[in-house]
């Protein structure tokens, strides 16, 4: 008896021994893994196992996971797997507080779904014991033999001590993580505070916050929507991506069903998923998703006191990869980025309306530097005081004005006119000549593009629409643009709103247009080179200039206008004009009409060397011989021809037996001609 009370008495010595070895490998050790690993290495000294294993419970979840594994014999074990609290026996300890012995997991059928795995690895016997501390309960310290009836009831006072240590330890390491957790999305809240605060430009603010919600909340795909309040949906403006395939690049605009973000943006909470639930939204986006090998997520709304501007997402190719504590930091971060999104969007708007104020003021000093070559309208005809007339009534309505004339009889200055008497005249009016560029820039040219929209578009360009805004847009030579361009424009003067060249976003603008053309529209209509919708629109209140041979008149105070101006520019002292000379030019035709004289006085203003103005007679005598010729040939003959067509009809101009049907033109055609032409029927 003595020596079996001294041999029992060894053991125990030696297990307490090992015990107090126990615990200093757990004192030595702040990090679980090597821990369990310093214990797989310790223990069977004193214990028959051959794996080790920790498993904690997660309160989130409510299940038990497997945390760590630990093999002192050759096997494929791996841990990290969640499991229902009673679909497990560490489960099962956890909520009973008691351990639990199995001798022979063959003959236990109260855990169907695990034991038979622990089976597949050679495990015939099971020993687990609670892990808790005197705060919490933390899970279980499981032992496994791959021997039958290996633990003994004997044996649960050393293993329960053994537990009562790791616990202390564990608790104190996951005490540690959580601490550190706390300090990284503390300073992840900093950093975003910090961007806040010092980011204005929207793709900088977003790349800053990316970088520091990754330190935190392990994640792939990041993207931020912005919720478009015309079209009612979202537009992704910014996405990051960097391990992705490409499938989910580029700026587009998705629907409010299409994914999560449209529940967590009516919601406004945050909305965590998994690959089941996007699995239920049958669209492009979440099919992309979904090939791009995403299976949870996380959606924030960007909450402002008043609107919700869009939201903030996430996304992980990993299962269930966003925690409480995650949506909860991600919905603190949302908010901050919610008011840095805000004070982005304005800096952006405010941007943008400098950058096209910068352009339009420059535009405008281009244009007084070229452009001022009419300082007012100049005339007392019948002709042009008729025109100044229908501007007085025009100018004050929001209409589309067609001004017609031939070359240089000053529709610019008409246009420019009709801006200065509208209620627009504080704003821009910005002109372009549609002749004077290239077919395929004038799309640009009108609209703006987009970086990229084609080579050569190294950066995003305002066109003069945009420019325009709240002012008046004149349109040269309409009857020069492209039909491919014609329905663009169209839509602008029906629906005010267009899309840049290479560009998704409708932008709206308020512009009064004014069109001019030397050409015959309603022709250029029937021989199917201008579209008839256009057309009509554009013919809204049509201005006829009349050209500079129907205002003789006006050529006598136009001569002596333009030769004072030059002459003041020029710094000449030219007082008289010679009455032969006047004469001779209130006789010529004038086919280039005022922009032909203004260029004649221009060069008789420069040869001039005393106080008269000497006008180079000899170089227009050739040409006053040809033009008169010519007029009087080519209308003499027009009016002839004519003139036999209405004696052969008596007169009758309209219907199937007219005039006009004779003479293959529209009766509206015929009776302008005539009254070009001084064609009256006799009394």
């Amino acid at each position: 008896m003595d020596k079996l009370a001294q041999s029992v008495l060894g053991d125990q010595s030696s297990r307490y021994q090992s015990l107090l070895e126990v615990s200093e490998a757990i004192a030595a050790h702040r990090n679980l893994t090597n821990l369990i690993q310093d214990l797989a290495q310790r223990l069977p000294r004193i214990v028959p196992l051959n794996f080790i294993g920790l498993a904690l419970h997660r309160p989130e979840q409510n299940t038990i996971q497997d945390y760590i594994i630990q093999a002192n014999i050759p096997a494929d074990i791996q841990g990290g797997k969640e499991w229902a609290l009673d679909a497990h026996p560490s489960g099962w300890v956890w909520q009973a507080q008691q351990p639990l012995i199995i001798s022979d997991l063959t003959q236990d059928s109260r855990f169907p779904t695990v034991l038979p795995l622990m089976l597949e690895d050679g495990v015939q016997s099971l020993c687990t014991v609670p892990l808790t501390t005197a705060l919490r309960r933390l899970g279980s310290l499981d032992f496994a033999s791959v021997e039958k009836d290996t633990y003994k009831e004997s044996e649960l006072t050393f293993l329960l001590q053994v537990a009562r240590q790791v616990a202390v330890a564990v608790d104190n390491v996951l005490h540690q993580e959580e601490l550190s957790r706390e300090r990284d999305r503390l300073q992840v809240l900093l950093d975003v505070n910090n961007a806040v605060v010092s980011k204005l430009e929207l793709g900088a603010l977003f790349t800053t916050m990316v970088a520091a919600m990754r330190r935190v909340v392990p994640h792939e795909v990041t993207s931020l929507y912005l919720y478009n309040p015309g079209a009612k949906n979202f537009h992704r403006h910014v996405l990051d991506f960097p391990s992705g395939k490409g499938l989910l690049g580029g700026r587009h605009s998705i629907a409010l069903d299409d994914t999560p973000a449209g529940e967590a943006f009516r919601s406004r909470k945050t909305v965590c998923w998994q690959k089941a639930d996007l699995q239920q939204f049958h669209s492009d986006t979440a099919g992309q998703l979904i090939e791009e090998g995403v299976k949870s997520g996380c959606c924030v709304p960007l909450m402002l006191p008043d609107l919700v501007l869009g939201t903030l997402n996430v996304g992980s190719t990993r299962p269930s990869a966003f925690s409480g504590a995650d949506a909860d930091l991600l919905t603190q971060v949302g908010g901050q980025m919610a008011i840095a999104l805000d004070n982005a969007l304005a800096y952006q708007e405010i941007t943008e309306l400098k950058e096209k104020l910068e352009k339009e003021n420059l535009y405008l000093r281009e244009e007084i530097r070229t452009e001022a070559n009419f300082e007012d309208i100049v005339g007392e005809s019948r002709g042009l005081k008729h025109v100044l007339q229908q501007l007085e009534i025009v100018a004050p309505t929001d209409s589309t004005v067609l001004v017609l004339g031939e070359t240089g009889t000053g529709k610019e200055l008409i246009a420019r006119a009709l801006h200065q008497l509208s209620t627009r005249n504080d704003r821009a009016f910005v002109k372009i000549n549609c002749a004077a560029i290239p077919t395929g820039l004038l799309e640009s040219e009108l609209f703006g593009h987009e970086k990229g929209a084609f080579t050569g578009a190294i950066s995003q360009k305002v066109g003069r629409f945009e420019l325009a805004h709240r002012g008046t847009i004149f349109l040269d030579e309409i009857g020069e643009v492209p039909l491919e361009l014609q329905s663009k424009m169209l839509r602008v003067l029906q629906e005010q709103e267009f899309e840049r060249l290479g560009g998704t976003r409708t932008i709206r603008v308020d512009v009064r247009l004014v069109a001019a053309t030397n050409r015959d529209l309603m022709q250029m209509v029937e021989a199917a080179e201008f579209r008839s919708d256009l057309y009509y629109r554009l013919n809204v209140f049509p201005i006829t200039v009349p050209p500079l041979r129907e205002r003789q008149e006006d050529i006598p105070i136009l001569v002596r206008y333009f030769a004072q101006r030059y002459a003041t520019r020029m710094k000449k002292p030219i007082e008289t004009i010679p009455s032969k000379t006047m004469e001779r030019l209130a006789g010529y035709p004038w086919p280039g009409n005022i922009r032909e004289l203004e260029n004649l006085i221009e060069r008789a203003v420069i040869l001039s060397q005393g106080s008269e103005l000497a006008v180079p007679l000899l170089d227009l005598k050739a040409d006053l011989q040809r033009g008169t010729q010519s007029m009087a040939t080519l209308e003499g003959a027009e009016r002839d021809h004519i003139l036999r067509a209405l004696q052969d009809t008596k007169w009758v101009i309209g219907g199937a037996a007219g005039t006009a049907a004779r003479l293959g033109m529209k009766r509206t055609t015929l009776i302008s001609k005539m009254k070009k032409l001084g064609i009256s029927r006799p009394t």
